[in-house]
């Protein structure tokens, strides 16, 4: 079953746990990385479900290939949107007019896209600013867990992944799917 809901997501500290990454050189390439508890399972799960998802990620694409494909994760994504091949990073609206382009969307379409990221002035700030909805996963300790200004207030808060199925059902249910 296909979902009216579409998934943009961000990677590190969302689905990757960024301080386990591994690097040959500070700032290159991810080789190997684990994921945040529950995050896996999750993604998997809501691809099985028949959710469209998308990945919306600053870094390097080979670090981003290297890691979903390590966890069995890299066929989940329908579009990928990574700041090294579009050329410019979130918050730009070109990151996630990307994802949107790839997937053959319009603007009609950004009500039933959600942005869920760990980052409140990259993923959320940009997603609300693109005009689409924001979730915010509060569990990384590099990132700050309290935004500062309306451009950064996300229309959702998750205390761990496993809390992305029931809102994605929950927004489904808002928009009368």
């Amino acid at each position: 079953m296909e979902h009216r809901v579409i998934l943009f997501t961000d990677i590190g500290d969302t689905i990757i746990d960024e301080g386990t990454e591994i690097r040959a050189v500070p700032g290159g390439v991810v080789s190997r990385a684990d994921c945040l508890p529950g995050a896996k399972e999750t993604m998997l799960a809501l691809y099985e479900e028949g959710y469209t998802i998308a990945m919306v990620a600053d870094g390097l694409v080979e670090s981003f290939h290297n890691t979903m494909t390590q966890h069995g994760l890299d066929h989940i994504f329908a579009a990928k949107a990574i700041s090294e091949a579009v050329g410019v990073e979130k918050p730009d609206a070109r990151m996630f007019q990307c994802a949107m382009d790839q997937l053959g969307l319009s603007g009609t379409d950004k009500p039933r896209i959600l942005m869920i990221g760990n980052n409140l002035a990259k993923d959320v700030a940009g997603a609300n600013a693109f005009g689409v909805r924001s979730a915010f996963l509060r569990m990384s300790p590099r990132y700050r867990h309290e935004w500062s200004n309306a451009a950064e207030t996300p229309d959702y808060v998750l205390d761990r992944p496993e809390e992305l199925p029931a809102l994605l059902k929950r927004i489904e249910r808002e928009l009368g799917v």
